[in-house]
């Protein structure tokens, strides 16, 4: 018999409105156990987490999208569910300067399923879950 439990699967609610990048970001953190919520839109995010009764650990959330941009969607689930921790995407050349009023992490599109893997890991163990400071992550730089 086992001396340790089992780690506990940590929960991440991916919403992008892009199709392809949605089921990619799905299937690297699917590969690396997490479990995975899938979200097209802000709307469909809000729905999901209304309907879900156990925690969500980490909203990762492309910025710029119609009718609900990221920043106002993690607003409004913080409102919910204020343990959660918010990260950002974005492949456009501002979406890091939207973020960094916020204080939430950001990770610049394209990027490598392994980065985004520990930027992920990084974030859900911070102490601190509202984040400051902004911290950008970019993936095409060797960490320090």
């Amino acid at each position: 018999m086992p001396d340790t439990l089992p780690a506990k699967r940590e929960t991440i609610l991916v919403v992008d409105d892009n199709e392809t990048v949605l089921k990619f970001v799905a299937t690297i953190l699917d590969r690396a156990d997490f479990v995975v919520l899938s979200a097209y839109s802000g709307a469909n995010a809000l729905e999901l987490s209304k309907g879900m009764e156990g925690k969500i650990d980490l909203l990762l959330s492309d910025v710029d999208m119609p009718l609900m941009s990221g920043p106002d969607l993690g607003q409004s689930l913080k409102k919910a569910r204020p343990d959660m921790h918010v990260m950002l995407m974005s492949g456009g050349g501002n979406g890091n300067l939207l973020v960094l009023n916020y204080g939430w992490a950001f990770i610049k599109k394209p990027f490598v399923a392994e980065k985004l893997v520990e930027m992920i890991t990084e974030v859900l163990h911070s102490p601190d879950r509202s984040q400051p400071g902004g911290q950008e992550f970019d993936s095409r730089k060797d960490p320090c």
